[in-house]
């Protein structure tokens, strides 16, 4: 197994921190957690530094334990706060966010799994940000329809769901209480409602590149047309080692299979996250310059 990060994951920190610090002050006067500090995003100054953060709701603990994942766990987590919605809201208006991506931890203790939750922040931003585009990054939803169902009556702009890794590995990898099906499934019902639909691989946990090309195929045919891929990097020793660090050609190599497939947005290199420029992927102008 590899030792250290290849060369290519070197990161130039901004020259200018004054835009990172803003954020990173409206975040916390906000009291909002984000999925770049919880699984420990590399490119956390990059996408700070250009205003832009992928906030993370429902708490900062998951009920689950995915063995790829640095986000705390715990089996009985603290209650949603009801005023995180009008806080989210507030935070991406103080921001000046064209582009929201939102996320959260699972909630498998919540009767609705977290869903009206991600209803009321999708309104509260619409209602407060009436130009911001949100994208979603939602959990499997126990594979409930009704519960997906109250989340799309909120009219997000687009909603991704992970497979994270390829369907031989899932079981070893993600938690028992998901599934490599329940997410494709759940994948299908989003693109089957007309909202463009989004999903993400992690690579270097062992997958072999047809398991790769056979993942994104069947998201494809589930509908999804917006694919995001990038490079495992284990957040410490108890988790799921590092296999191997693909080169960035290889990464090349599986967003031209994608493209082939007829993918229309597809963003794969070894620091892409799910979230990643989200803008840009999404066909949107803006970003950082």
């Amino acid at each position: 197994m590899p030792r250290r990060l290849p060369d290519w994951f070197k990161v130039r920190l901004p020259a200018d921190d004054g835009e990172l610090k803003r954020v990173a002050g409206l975040l916390r006067r906000h009291r909002l957690a984000t999925v770049c500090t919880s699984a420990r995003c590399p490119n956390l100054a990059e996408c700070w530094g250009c205003g832009t953060a992928t906030i993370m709701i429902l708490g900062r603990e998951c009920t689950r334990h995915c063995r790829f994942c640095a986000v705390s766990t715990s089996a009985s987590p603290p209650a949603p706060d009801p005023g995180e919605p009008e806080q989210v809201a507030q935070a991406i208006c103080s921001l000046g966010l064209r582009y929201a991506v939102l996320t959260s931890v699972t909630r498998d203790d919540l009767p609705d799994h977290g869903a009206g939750h991600y209803a009321a922040t999708v309104q509260a931003i619409r209602r407060l940000c009436p130009d911001t585009t949100v994208e979603l990054l939602i959990p499997d939803l126990a594979g409930c329809q009704d519960l997906l169902q109250v989340i799309l009556d909120a009219q997000p702009h687009l909603v991704g769901h992970n497979l994270e890794t390829v369907r031989r590995l899932t079981p070893l990898v993600r938690d028992p209480r998901t599934s490599y099906d329940r997410s494709l499934q759940l994948l299908s019902l989003i693109a089957g409602s007309g909202v463009p639909t989004k999903t993400s691989l992690l690579l270097g946990l062992g997958e072999t590149e047809a398991e790769v090309h056979q993942a994104l195929a069947e998201a494809f045919a589930a509908g999804v047309r917006a694919v995001v891929l990038g490079q495992y990097l284990a957040p410490s020793k108890s988790h799921a080692p590092v296999e191997r660090y693909l080169t960035p050609a290889e990464f090349d190599a599986h967003a031209a299979f994608a493209r082939k497939l007829g993918y229309t947005s597809v963003a794969s290199g070894p620091r892409v996250r799910s979230s990643y420029r989200a803008e840009e992927f999404a066909g949107m102008q803006g970003g950082c310059k």
